[in-house]
């Protein structure tokens, strides 16, 4: 599969209509490609955008017809399954014209993202892209797909076994989740460089997750789970002071 290929089978990926096999196919690629990464999780910041709005409407008849016409039979010619993506590509670029202006406006807060990303993770069945309790298979994971090298901490030892990592994004940038888990619960670590901005400990909640935002070493970190928030601040506290 080369890269100009699954660019365009992205809106299909997100949608779920790709089969069995093209989506695993699109799950590795997107896992080694930066530039669809990127483009994936922007479509995921855009589906949660607009899932606070009614903004459904179905299509006129006319319009149907019109497809089905240009269209036709997909299913008895397999060039027109290329084709046919035009059309939820259009749609989506017509819909990201319309609501992006309007989301960029309103800036976005970065502890909804941070929760948002959090609340993704465990509805798309990607908690993870490299599953394992060592750090040592995890943290060298992370290196050429960022420009900066998170500190994995394992802390098994105090109830918080660390289950992998991805690369996400906050704020349009890749940044390192970390996931450690208590229990049935799960908790992700974001990671990024430290932009200057006040890195001061700060507790809170937000849609019923738990959030701690802090800096340490060059680094922002952002913890979220929906655990108690003691639970939450003694990983964290452990966190700050194994890399400390």
């Amino acid at each position: 599969m080369t890269c100009n290929e699954p660019r365009l089978l992205v809106q299909a990926y997100l949608d779920h209509e790709l089969d069995v096999s093209a989506s695993l196919e699109m799950e590795e690629h997107v896992r080694e490609c930066s530039v669809c990464a990127a483009e994936y999780a922007a479509g995921r910041r855009m589906r949660a955008a607009l899932g606070d709005g009614d903004l459904y409407r179905a299509a006129p008849d006319t319009l149907r017809r019109r497809i089905r016409s240009n269209v036709g039979d997909v299913a008895t010619n397999d060039r027109w399954r290329w084709r046919s993506l035009a059309v939820p590509l259009a749609v989506a670029a017509l819909i990201a014209l319309m609501v992006l202006p309007e989301v960029r406006g309103r800036g976005a807060d970065p502890i909804d993202e941070v929760v948002a990303g959090h609340v993704r993770s465990l509805m798309v069945d990607h908690l993870t892209d490299v599953t394992s309790t060592d750090k040592h298979t995890v943290k060298p994971w992370f290196e050429g797909k960022l420009d900066f090298s998170p500190a994995v901490v394992d802390l098994a030892d105090h109830g918080f076994p660390l289950v992998g990592g991805r690369l996400d994004y906050l704020a349009g940038h890749p940044v390192a989740a970390l996931v450690y888990g208590r229990q049935r619960h799960f908790v992700n670590v974001f990671v990024h460089p430290d932009s200057g901005a006040d890195g001061r400990e700060r507790s809170l909640s937000r849609h019923g997750f738990q959030v701690i935002r802090w800096s340490q070493a060059g680094m922002i970190y952002w913890a979220v789970s929906d655990l108690n928030a003691a639970d939450l601040g003694e990983l964290v506290a452990l966190i700050r002071e194994r890399t400390g």
